[in-house]
Parts: C-alpha cells; structure tokens; sequence
C-alpha cells in the first residue's frame, strides 16, 4: 500500500491477475485511440486513485484539469446526489430550474453577458468556431466562404475533424481528409506574424493562453497583450481556449489574468464539470453570441440540469479565491523541486501545471511515466520527452515533496 508521507520508495508488484484480466477486456473491446499506463482504476478520493488491487497512486494528472478540485469532493458530490434525486435532463425543448442560475453564475464569473452550454471541450470550440464565423457574416460583413481563423502551431483544440484541420499533430490527421478550409496558422508566441496573417476576412484569433498538449509552453510576456490590441484594432474576436489552463489550475482564475487580457470569448470545460459530468461553455457579451438564433446550433445535453447543478456548485467554489491561492503557492514549490531532480533538463509553466523536459540518458517520457506508475505516481508523457504535471489543487505540500522524491527516483534507475 502507498502512501503519502512514507520515506521509502514502493515499488508496485507485477500485474494481478485482476489486473490483467481488466486491461485485457479494455483492450479487446474498447476502440484503441488511446494508450494507457496499466493502471486499472476502481476508486478515488482527493488526490489519490486506488486500483483494483488496492495500491494507491497519487494522480498527479488530474484528468487533464478535469479534477482541479479533487476526485469525489464532497461539495461537488452532494450537490451531484441532490439533483439526481429531482431532475437530471430536459433537453433545451424545456427550461429547467438550474439552467439560468448556472448560466449567470458563469457570465458573471467571466465578466460576459451570456452562456452557451457544451459538453465537452471540443464541443466548445466547435461551437466557438461557428459562433465567430455567424458574427463575422452578420456583424463584421464578411463575404459567405470568406471566413478566416488564425490559430497557433503546436495547437490542441480537440480532435473533431474540423479541429484536426488546423493541427500540426500527424497522428491525429493522418488518413482522416479531407479537412476543412478557413484557418491560418502562425507560430505561437510571435505576434508579428500573426498581424501579418490577419486580414480584413479574418473574423478570430483562437489561441490557448498556455499551449498545454504542446509540453506547458508559456508565451512570451508581452504576446497575449499584443494579441488582444491587434483583434482590438482589426475588429477580429479574441477567442481563449481555457478548458486546460483555467479555473484555478495556473494559480488564477483564467490564466488570461495573469496577463490582465480578457478575451472576447471563452472557451471552458474540464474542471467546469467538477469531476463528475462533462460540461462545458461558450462564454462571450451578447453582441458575440446573440448572433445564434433558434435552430442554428443545439445540444441535447448541453446545459442539462445535473451539469447545470455541478457547474453552478463549481463557480461557488472558484469564487472563495481558495483553490487559486492554492495553485499559486504549491505550484512554485512543486515547480522548483521538480528543476532540483537530476535529468531535468527544463521546467515550464504556472501554478500546478508543469511541462517537465529531461534528458534522454534516462528513457523517454513514456518510459519514465511507467516508471513512476510502479512507484505510485500517475503522470503522462508528450513529445517524447516531456512529462506534465497537473496534479488534482487539493494536493498537498507532502504530498508534492513524495511525488517529486518518487520522481526522482524513477529518473535515476534508468540511467
């Protein structure tokens, strides 16, 4: 059994025959568009996951910002238990009770004057993408087909075909075309290729404030303040992708404040859904949104009641400052323990979201990965040679201390 604290390093024993047994159903039967560490997970609570032998390993993954407030949390969870004891979905045929709260709660949070519920992120950019192209036909009086969006390389948006469109991952485009038209990529960072690549058909920039599949690369500090006057000036919207970086994970609410820009639009999911139900939104002033009308777009699950109850009980929390402060103060501990461990070759980000870069001498990311999982530690791997962080904001400063050791230890038995 592992815990936090232990001054030992456990090794989990070899696969169980339940163990074993669970992979090999998944494998057989579930599509294979993912490669998981042989981890089978049957219970969670705060910043640990147990698995169905009973080890425990501390998720220093959190879902990919879906957990930020920790597995099972009980204000989350009650809330979820009270509106499944009254009503759960109604479609938009209907109103429901919990939907308008929600919806300003959200707005409000945001500093915006309307919601559109999602469900998941991809669902929202998706949605972002075809309320920026309505505005730019009714507002701006861009020609129809005209429509142009500029994104940054490196980009993760999602993987709906439109989203792989203007991806520079192959793994997700090859053999998937034809793709759609209407993007214009320029690097991350550079600003002034991108006021070259705007034009008077340009209706967006889509940008994730930090690029987070990318490895956690952080702009240069003077880029998303370039981005917001160059959108000001063309009349082009400023659409930030915070389904990764936001509510809470970088130590504020939206890592677009760390900059002080607001965007146009927001684009939230993950954590918006408390762990428990995928939700997610379109966030913009009614000039941008009151663009969609009946019967243009639609969601038979999007604002639904129980994710409607959920988020509503997640913007209470985000309202306390609590998990940002948080985030804030254990990141930059967790951030300079990991810059002390032998093999680290570089250390990015903000608050508890960590792009860790290391030197090849000691495996790939994939391999130090499974290396921690027998070790305790649940993390994941990008581009070959880097890990990221992104423990659930419930963590603690022990717990980081043990994860970091344990990391370490990984590191150095594979050299």
């Amino acid at each position: 059994m592992l815990h936090a604290g232990s001054t030992s390093v456990t090794v989990v024993d070899a696969r169980s025959s339940r163990t074993t047994a669970a992979i090999a159903l998944d494998e057989r039967y579930a599509a294979h568009n993912y490669s998981p560490l042989p981890v089978v997970a049957a219970s969670a609570e705060g910043a640990w996951i147990t698995d169905v032998d009973g080890h425990r390993y501390l998720d220093c993954l959190a879902a990919y910002s879906a957990v930020n407030f920790g597995h099972r949390n009980p204000v989350i969870i009650a809330a979820a238990h009270h509106q499944l004891d009254a009503v759960t979905l109604v479609s938009r045929a209907f109103h429901s009770d919990r939907l308008g709260p929600f919806c300003e709660a959200l707005a409000r949070l945001c500093g915006k004057d309307m919601v559109l519920p999602m469900n998941s992120g991809a669902e929202a950019v998706e949605s972002a993408i075809k309320v920026a192209r309505k505005w730019g036909a009714d507002v701006k009086g861009v020609p129809a087909g005209r429509a142009n969006i500029i994104v940054a390389r490196n980009n993760f948006h999602g993987r709906t075909t439109t989203i792989i469109s203007f991806s520079d991952d192959e793994t997700a485009r090859g053999g998937f075309g034809p793709f759609t038209p209407g993007f214009r990529a320029v690097p991350f960072g550079d600003a002034q290729a991108m006021a070259a690549a705007i034009d008077e058909h340009t209706v967006a920039v889509l940008l994730e404030p930090i690029q987070g599949e990318a490895g956690i690369i952080v702009p240069p500090a003077d880029f998303l303040p370039r981005v917001r006057r160059l959108c000001t000036d063309n009349n082009v919207l400023m659409i930030a992708d915070e389904i990764q970086s936001g509510l809470a994970r970088t130590g504020r609410t939206f890592a677009c404040d760390h900059w002080g820009v607001v965007p146009d639009v927001y684009l939230l999911g993950k954590a918006l859904g408390g762990g428990v139900v995928p939700l997610s939104a379109v966030v913009a002033d009614r000039d941008v949104l009151g663009v969609l009308h009946p019967g243009e777009h639609g969601s038979t699950f999007g604002g639904n009641p129980l994710a409607a109850a959920i988020g509503s009980t997640v913007i209470g929390i985000l309202e306390t400052g609590e998990y940002q402060s948080r985030s804030t103060e254990l990141g930059t501990h967790l951030h300079t323990r990991l810059a002390g461990v032998p093999g680290v070759t570089a250390v990015r980000g903000m608050g508890l979201w960590a792009g860790v870069d290391i030197d090849a001498r000691f495996g790939t990311g994939k391999q130090v990965s499974l290396r921690l999982a027998e070790r305790g530690v649940l993390v994941k791997d990008t581009h070959g040679h880097t890990l990221r962080f992104a423990p659930p904001l419930v963590i603690t400063r022990d717990e980081i201390d043990w994860a970091v050791d344990r990391f370490a230890d990984a590191m150095a038995s594979g050299t």
